[in-house]
């Protein structure tokens, strides 16, 4: 199957990384590479773009699609968490501007042996952004305790059933293992009131995203390397991160305040003594969202939110 992946906000995105001729980027989620090709586009002698993907079937795609641009371009078949090694391998201390999107990609979400569809009844439970891992959803949902199921569903899932949902997990699997997503979604549904399941969106799209993140650790990687990314960039360099749900975003908009006005002094002081020094300034005061033309193409999109921190520029 073809690697496809509807970029979103893209043209929002490269409009405010400011992509400059010379200028070194990194695409820390290559995805299929959409906008790795725009930023590689506006690129000229001395500009350099590195895609980082822990999905080989992204970085293959995305070599093909960017071959056209030569050395400018080097893809890395690794996590964004190891950016800052990555770059210090090939010989990069600093860099112009740094891209992620972290969706999760149509390719992965239309592959059905991926795991990551809730729609398909005979899917395994996969939902592996790196297939080198060999912990699956599968693991998640056949070893977690009812306690650990049910917190990582109320709290990446933010699923208001969760406690149910995961007691017919663990009541479930004490009958037969649960190996696919047709059995996963059964039971979800089996775990809501009638009434609820006739109003929203698909019952086992929360429980199946909760899972996804446990599994890839999506959030721990966000929180612990966002400071880091942050210190990769160059004076005026910028960092442009599309969420797509609130955990996400709720990380990124606190940590671009906290380096914005990292002071951690009493509000009452006259003065700040506690030496902490602003790293730059956020760019977006309110998250960037697709227009309706966006929506009308893509309807993956809706939840998209774009956020922007350009790194102090030096006196």
């Amino acid at each position: 199957m073809e690697f496809k992946h509807y970029s979103v906000l893209l043209e929002e995105t490269i409009t405010y990384l400011n992509v400059k001729s010379d200028g070194i980027y990194v695409d820390g989620t290559l995805g299929g590479g959409g906008h790795s090709y725009e930023i590689a586009k506006r690129l000229g002698k001395g500009g350099r773009l590195i895609g980082i993907d822990q999905d080989a079937d992204a970085v293959r795609a995305a070599g093909e699609r960017l071959a056209e641009f030569g050395g400018k371009v080097t893809i890395l078949h690794s996590n964004y968490a190891a950016m800052r090694e990555e770059l210090a391998a090939i010989g990069v201390e600093r860099v112009d501007g740094i891209i992620l999107d972290l969706g999760v990609s149509s390719f992965q979400l239309d592959t059905p042996e991926r795991g990551f569809t809730y729609r398909e009844t005979d899917a395994p439970l996969d939902m592996r952004m790196d297939l080198r891992q060999t912990k699956t959803a599968r693991d998640i949902v056949n070893e977690y305790s009812e306690t650990e199921l049910f917190r990582i569903i109320r709290d990446y899932g933010e699923d208001k059933f969760a406690k149910n949902i995961a007691k017919h997990i663990v009541r479930e699997r004490q009958k037969k293992p649960i190996e696919t997503t047709g059995e996963l979604t059964d039971l979800i549904r089996a775990s809501i009131p009638t009434k609820v399941r006739m109003t929203g969106g698909h019952p086992a799209k929360r429980t199946f995203q909760a899972i996804r993140i446990e599994l890839n650790r999506e959030l721990e990687v966000l929180r612990e390397h966002l400071d880091e990314m942050i210190g990769l960039l160059n004076p005026g360099g910028r960092i442009c991160i599309i969420t797509f749900h609130s955990l996400e975003d709720r990380i990124v908009k606190n940590c671009f305040k906290k380096n914005e006005d990292p002071c951690t002094c009493p509000k009452d002081f006259p003065v700040c003594v506690c030496g902490n020094v602003s790293k730059g300034k956020v760019v977006t005061r309110k998250p960037v969202l697709p227009g309706e033309e966006e929506l009308k193409v893509n309807s993956r999109s809706r939840s998209a939110k774009l956020r922007v921190f350009e790194k102090r520029r030096e006196n």
